[in-house]
Order: structure tokens, then sequence, then C-alpha cells
């Protein structure tokens, strides 16, 4: 005789042990009952990611007549000039366990800011 349970997502639905991680080749394998299923288990995996890019006018103005940036250059408007492009570094600083360092550079007057993300 057999018995199903009603499980979360992510746990088996035969003896309602967790399961592992979602495999890309065979589906998951329980670590109880050795049954393996595929994304069925796991409803709602699906992920969205929106990328952001600067917009041609950002390189274009760039080339007009500002010096050079110092690294990749963004959409943000310095504090300093009303600049709409800056360029920025990257630096982990602090621990691991916190965020990093955003150093901006306005790409025409050169004024410097710092951002902890």
């Amino acid at each position: 005789m057999s018995i199903k349970l009603t499980s979360e997502p992510g746990f088996c639905p035969d003896c309602g042990t967790i399961l592992p991680l979602l495999s890309d080749k065979d589906g998951v394998r329980c670590y109880i009952c050795k049954k393996v299923y595929g994304s069925e288990v796991f409803p709602g995996l699906e992920c969205n990611y929106t990328s952001q890019f600067n917009s041609l006018e950002t390189y274009s103005e760039l080339k007009k007549g500002q010096e050079s940036a110092e690294g990749p250059v963004v959409e943000r408007k310095c504090p300093n000039c009303e600049n709409d492009t800056m360029s920025y570094a990257t630096l982990q600083l602090r621990s691991a366990d916190e965020g990093q360092t955003v150093f901006y550079t306005c790409t025409k007057c050169k004024f410097k800011e710092t951002e902890n993300s």
C-alpha cells in the first residue's frame, strides 16, 4: 500500500523529507526514499532578472568634450556641477559580510564621492 503525503514545496511528496537543490540533469533525488522528481516539486522557481544599461547618449556625450572616464560610466548626477555622467570603481573595504564601497568620479569636474552599498 502506498501513502501519498501532502507536502510543502521542496519536500518529498512520498516521505516528507526535505529535498536537495534541483539539479540540471537528473532532477532531485530524495535522500531517504531515493525517488527522483523533476521541477514539479519546486513550484514557483522561475526567476526574472532585469539588466539596465546606459543609454547611447551617455557615451556620445562623454566623447563630445568631456575628459576621459576613470572607469565604467553611469548616469548619475554630480552634486558639485550637476553633470549627468559619473564613472565608478568598487572595492571591498569592510568585512566580507558587508557591502562594497563604490567610488564615483564626475567625468566633467572630477568631483569624487563614495557610497557604501
